[in-house]
């Protein structure tokens, strides 16, 4: 845990998703949250087709998904998704001929129910 699920739109070509993980997982781990880095899953999807609004002008997102185990308060949740909020600010050179969005969504998982398990070699 946690479980962080980045999209962005493929109309950004400056965004380079690998640096971005890590730069998100580091904002994680500095966050005081989790107490193993190995812990922290995260993955990117690239959207091919999408559409943001109603106009056809370039527009385009990045939308991060931080599922954490439920239990912790909307104080942790808010500081968690400014900081993750941060990085996404600073992650590129964003193009000046498409409108950007970006956002950061904390979603609680069932503490009860969510299983785990490690296969080491």
């Amino acid at each position: 845990m946690p479980h962080l699920h980045m999209e962005y739109t493929a109309n950004l070509p400056d965004l380079n998703a690998d640096v971005a993980l890590l730069r998100l997982n580091n904002a994680l781990v500095a966050s005081g949250q989790f107490s193993a880095e190995f812990d922290i899953k995260s993955r990117a999807v690239q959207v091919g087709a999408f559409r943001v609004g109603t106009v056809l002008g370039e527009r385009g997102f990045v939308h991060v998904k931080l599922a954490l185990l439920s239990g912790r308060s909307p104080a942790i949740k808010k500081q968690l998704s400014e900081s993750l909020l941060a990085v996404l600010q600073d992650l590129c050179e964003w193009p000046t001929s498409v409108d950007v969005q970006l956002c950061v969504e904390i979603l609680d998982i069932d503490r009860d129910s969510y299983t785990k398990t490690a296969i080491s070699h």
